[in-house]
């Protein structure tokens, strides 16, 4: 967008040689702010004298003051009209959504995967996750300043832009206000020779029947009518300026929403952003912490229970022991079972071997005889 505007003036200032040296003197009081009607009403006392003064300056017989009625301030508004487009086609708030879009495609990235592995794999992946989740961190920060750092300028540019629309408003409210007194001292001037001259000329040559004098009567009402059409043409004009005033509402309004936008981006959601990542890093911490004081509790537990059922087997077994006496009666019992059967073996054994020997013996006498008996009946 521009730096100013053509023709920037604040008052409405009327002409019969809009594109000549002379210019004529401006009213001194200040554009409304609304959008009047196309009456008198609108004008100032000045005003309203200074419309009355200009019409009895219009010469309807003047074919280049008919041609180039009001023909200054439709320039002024063609180049106005210019320069509101150039600021239009100048803007691209498009960037602008695509920047705040990045900023939430950078808030949503960071968006933390669950862990993995069960409770076990805390010890193991516990420095690990912190160290990504600090990198992580640090480069999302990295681009969302870049993109505050963009939306700061766009900010700017914007707040620059809307100061100048206000001028443009102010300018358009300007030349409405100039059309409206064209028109006004036009209408005037048109109605006045309507009712007063052109009937003394159609008078003047009926009277006299001469052609001139029709002639004059004739080129009068057709400049009447060239006029009239000059009027019409200026109204368009003014239509167009009534029309622009709300335009320039329009994308005024535009650039403040984004202004307003930018700004709680970088005042609320950055900061409120910031802050959140430093709550999740220090919650991470304390689940990690909480992580492995349960699990130390947990190995804690199973430690006691284990050794309690060691204590209550080696307590169970002292005890049976210490009440066991040095020789069970079953084994005693078995001892003396024993003993008495080897005792009754060795007695049978002994019994069948007297018994043997006895047989024995009596088988030696009884050989020793037999012998005897032998050795007898040898000798003689």
């Amino acid at each position: 967008m521009s730096n100013g505007f053509r023709d920037a003036g604040t008052a409405p200032t009327l002409t019969l040689d809009p594109f000549g040296a002379q210019a004529e003197k401006q009213a001194p009081a200040e554009a409304e702010k609304a959008e009047p009607a196309l009456d008198e009403e609108v004008l100032t006392e000045e005003e309203r004298r200074m419309v009355d003064a200009f019409a009895q300056q219009i010469d309807l017989t003047d074919s280049a003051l008919v041609l180039q009625y009001g023909a200054g301030t439709q320039k002024k508004m063609a180049d106005f009209s210019e320069d509101a487009l150039d600021n239009v086609r100048s803007k691209d708030l498009g960037e602008v959504g695509e920047l705040l879009s990045g900023v939430v495609k950078e808030l949503k990235g960071f968006d933390d995967e669950e862990e993995k592995g069960g409770i076990f794999g805390i010890f193991k992946k516990a420095s690990g996750k912190i160290e990504s989740m600090k990198a992580r961190y640090a480069k999302a920060e990295a681009n969302v300043n870049e993109i505050v750092k963009a939306l700061e300028k766009h900010q700017v540019q914007l707040m620059k832009d809307s100061a100048l629309l206000d001028k443009m408003y102010e300018l358009n409210l300007t030349y409405f206000k100039e059309l409206s007194m064209y028109i006004l001292a036009g209408k005037k001037k048109l109605a006045e020779v309507k009712e007063t001259r052109l009937p003394e000329l159609l008078a003047r040559a009926k009277a006299s029947g001469l052609p001139e004098d029709a002639q004059a009567a004739k080129d009068l009402d057709a400049m009447c009518s060239r006029f009239e059409k000059k009027i019409h043409d200026l109204e368009l004009t003014r239509m167009i300026s009534i029309q622009t005033a709300p335009q320039i509402r329009l994308v005024q309004n535009n650039d403040t929403q984004m202004v307003e936008k930018i700004q709680s981006t970088i005042v609320n959601t950055i900061p409120l952003w910031k802050s959140q990542m430093v709550l999740a890093l220090g919650v991470e911490h304390s689940a990690q912490a909480a992580a492995a004081q349960r699990e130390v509790t947990d190995m804690t537990n199973q430690l006691l229970q284990k050794n309690a059922e060691k204590l209550k087997m080696a307590t169970v077994e002292t005890a049976r022991e210490s009440e066991r006496g040095i020789v069970d009666m079953e084994t005693l019992k078995a001892t003396n079972e024993s003993l008495i059967s080897t005792l009754d073996e060795v007695m049978q054994i002994q019994k069948e071997g007297r018994q043997k020997r006895a047989e024995a013996e009596q088988g030696l006498r009884s050989m020793e005889q037999e012998l005897k008996a032998k050795l007898l009946e040898i000798q003689g």
